[in-house]
């Protein structure tokens, strides 16, 4: 069981607690934009599209799931547990770009 519980998420198992977090709007959108550098919040804005208080919102979610953390000088980044998250999608990442590509072959 998850210690603290993330917010909007009510089983308290770990897997759960995760697939509710990454499934908020904007929360996957966010963690991807920040795979290579800090940015900051109005990159970020720009980035999505969303809303100021919606981005506020995500990243404070990020914030207190350990994934991100703001640094004063550069921006929002990912913590060392948030780049082995990453590190978990760059494998859909490599598949969804050869998927991609046979779309776009399709009759």
């Amino acid at each position: 069981m998850v210690k603290r519980r993330v917010r909007g998420s009510t089983t308290g198992r770990p897997i759960m607690a995760l697939l509710d977090l990454l499934g908020r709007r904007w929360v996957l959108r966010l963690v991807w934009e920040l795979r290579d550098e800090p940015r900051r919040f109005r990159e970020l804005q720009d980035a999505t599209g969303a809303s100021p208080t919606i981005v506020n919102g995500r990243l404070a979610d990020l914030r207190e799931a350990g994934l991100i953390e703001l640094d004063p000088e550069k921006g929002y980044r990912l913590t060392v547990l948030g780049k082995e998250l990453l590190q978990l999608f760059l494998p859909l990442h490599v598949w969804s770009e050869k998927w991609a590509k046979r779309q776009r072959e399709r009759p």
